[in-house]
């Protein structure tokens, strides 16, 4: 972790209304690394992705993106940043009612007036990247889920983003068709030059591809270091939650044991889950 940082977070603090989603968050992503954003569902992982495009705004802390405090910025200075991040959702979301050319070429002509040949060669080049050149002119419902997630990667990288942002990739895929993407990840990632940061749940497939990871509960880093780091953490959440135990930290039955409350520091009531 010693390049230089992309993205950089301090102490941050977020909230929806009365409940805390993040207490205190610290995180730091250096340039050209995969980092992977880990825990269960409602730990707060995809509002720190949306935190670090700018979508939401920290009740209290900094986030830096390119050395640029994302609170400072006009809304002109936050929409060229934006122009330079890319994002895979989490279903993908291609418009339906376009090609998948269009769907690729659809960054390009938002931000830019260039001549259809020279756009054409591009979405054709990205296409080439994930493997699909040749359903350039399919529709999204003719492709398999997999496909479709190919799509939607060339699309997030199709301005050669300087940060791309992975909610959920592998969600609903098949097991080739996690790997294919996974290797896509880490593929496209080392060609661009670019910084990823992937939220997952899928442990194996994000831990083979992964730099450096953080896992989080109850609105706090619970561990954090290289995947061989985390696997040995000597935190209970962060073993449970690699591990798959049904039981443990966070409780089989519902409501929730007061130690569960304490495990996280108080952050969150119990029973809420993370």
């Amino acid at each position: 972790m010693a390049a230089e940082a992309l993205v950089e977070l301090e102490n941050v603090h977020f909230a929806r209304g009365p409940r805390m989603v993040l207490a205190g968050i610290d995180m730091r992503v250096p340039q050209g690394a995969i980092v992977s954003l880990m825990g269960a569902s409602g730990g707060g992982k995809t509002t720190l992705l949306n935190l670090m495009a700018g979508t939401l705004m920290p009740r209290s802390g900094r986030v830096r993106v390119a050395r640029e405090d994302l609170r400072t910025l006009s809304f002109d200075g936050m929409y060229r940043l934006r122009r330079r991040m890319g994002m895979l959702f989490q279903h993908s979301a291609l418009f339906t009612d376009s090609s998948v050319f269009e769907n690729v070429a659809f960054p390009l002509r938002r931000h830019f007036r260039w001549g259809e040949d020279i756009l054409r060669k591009l979405v054709l080049m990205k296409l080439e990247a994930v493997g699909l050149r040749g359903a350039a002119g399919l529709m999204p419902a003719e492709l398999s889920g997999g496909m479709g997630r190919r799509v939607a990667l060339a699309r997030a990288m199709v301005m050669d983003p300087m940060l791309i942002f992975y909610d959920e990739p592998f969600t609903g895929l098949d097991p080739i068709s996690v790997g294919i993407i996974a290797t896509l990840i880490r593929r496209l990632n080392d060609a661009l030059g670019a910084t990823s940061i992937v939220v997952s749940h899928d442990v194996r497939e994000t831990f083979s591809i992964a730099d450096y990871g953080y896992i989080l509960a109850g609105g706090r880093i619970i561990a954090e270091g290289t995947p061989e780091a985390l696997q040995a953490s000597d935190s209970d959440l962060a073993r449970q939650f690699l591990g798959g135990q049904p039981d443990g930290p966070v409780p089989f039955h519902y409501p929730a044991h007061e130690d569960y409350a304490t495990a996280l520091g108080g952050s969150v009531v119990a029973g809420e889950g993370i």
